[in-house]
């Protein structure tokens, strides 16, 4: 339980996960908590105030760059955050997506070569876009637009799922349909489940008898 260990290796140990998700899956700019801006790059406590005061007073920010208002923001600190941003129902449809506002014009660029608008269809996004891919290599592609190979993937990626939380490409549990009750239960039985708590002598996992099971720390494998 998280009284039982160090507060102050706690506490950033939360930091470091609410960041990475932070850096992931990107921060909503008209509906994010002034505690969660908090976390992305280039905003402190103190503009991340700021911002939601001005969101208040103003209403929502219609794109990424609106941002730019706010006092205290400035170029350096816009650069740094801009890519975790997103902006839902804005007027700019790729300030949903994670692609950096510098990179916006190449992105239009990949968009012009196979006639798409941004605000296409996922499905012909992605049939076009990945029929683009396969047939000019990306390397070249890349030397054509004037980017980097990375970043060109990175865009790729971002116009064919805009958005997109990585989260939902993780794998759910599956459960057994023949495993319904502890009844349905059998010595040497395999199942997946979901991760319900976590406690010093093990941990308790949801496997769809309506009870959840404890895996003991004697049984946990090591470096999985």
């Amino acid at each position: 339980y998280q009284h039982d260990v160090n507060q102050k290796a706690l506490a950033q140990a939360l930091d470091g996960v609410v960041e990475s998700v932070v850096n992931r899956v990107g921060v909503d700019l008209n509906t994010a908590s002034p505690a969660l801006l908090t976390y992305v790059a280039g905003i402190g406590p103190k503009l991340a105030e700021r911002i939601v005061a001005y969101r208040d007073e103003h209403g929502p920010f219609a794109n990424r760059k609106a941002v730019r208002q706010v006092t205290g923001l400035g170029p350096k600190a816009f650069e740094q955050a801009a890519g975790f941003l997103r902006v839902r129902d804005g007027d700019e449809p790729l300030d949903v997506s994670a692609i950096h506002p510098e990179s916006y014009a190449v992105a239009y660029k990949v968009l012009k070569q196979v006639k798409l608008e941004p605000t296409a269809p996922m499905e012909e996004r992605e049939a076009k876009l990945t029929a683009l891919q396969k047939a000019q290599p990306l390397a070249q592609l890349a030397t054509a637009l004037g980017t980097g190979e990375p970043t060109l993937a990175d865009i790729f990626e971002q116009l064919v799922r805009p958005g997109r939380d990585p989260r939902a490409d993780l794998p759910a549990p599956i459960l057994r349909s023949d495993v319904l009750s502890m009844d349905d239960l059998t010595p040497g039985l395999q199942l997946e489940g979901t991760v319900r708590n976590v406690v010093d002598f093990g941990i308790f996992i949801d496997i769809g008898v309506k009870q959840d099971g404890l895996l003991h720390r004697s049984q946990i494998p090591h470096g999985q």
